[in-house]
């Protein structure tokens, strides 16, 4: 079974105990950040290898290093092939650091995109534009509706079904 089956398995059950979940999560979330730290302080660092070397290098488990590898994915600049991992599989973490910022803010992980590492690689006023392009591009801006009985938007002073709203 891949890898990324296993852990999603595990990660997502519908069965498991609640308690345990939040454990997994709460130490998943703890070895995320620290592998961040490391990964931030060299950012033009390409790190490769295999699943289980980034796993011992990064001194995680295997299946934390497979979730990680899970969630990094839409951020780098070649996704890995993670539906089919294994021990074995070569990956790369080469990301594209607004992407990875975006997509930390995108997932509501303040304890990643507030890292103090990002203040090396992008100051003050970029990392507020960039949290402010990643809430923009998910906000849904509903047009104001026009009713029949109301002044024509075109500012010719009828109501809206004596003038542009008329059907011809």
């Amino acid at each position: 079974m891949a890898l990324l089956k296993q852990w999603r398995d595990v990660a997502y059950s519908e069965t498991a105990n609640k308690g345990d979940l939040q454990r997994l999560w709460a130490a998943y979330f703890q070895k995320e950040k620290e592998i961040y730290e490391q990964l931030l302080t060299n950012p033009d660092e390409e790190v490769k290898g295999t699943v289980k070397e980034l796993a011992e290098k990064y001194n995680v488990e295997l299946m934390t290093m497979v979730g990680f590898l899970d969630g990094i994915d839409e951020s780098l600049v070649e996704p890995n092939p993670i539906e089919e991992m294994e021990e074995d599989t070569q990956v790369s973490l080469k990301f594209d650091k607004e992407r990875l910022y975006k997509n930390m803010v995108a997932a509501g992980a303040d304890w990643l995109y507030e890292l103090e590492q990002w203040d090396s690689i992008f100051d003050k006023d970029r990392q507020k534009e960039l949290y402010k392009e990643q809430k923009k591009s998910t906000t849904i801006v509903k047009e104001e509706r026009v009713y029949p009985n109301d002044p024509c938007p075109c500012g010719s002073g009828k109501k809206y079904k004596k003038c542009c709203g008329r059907n011809n």
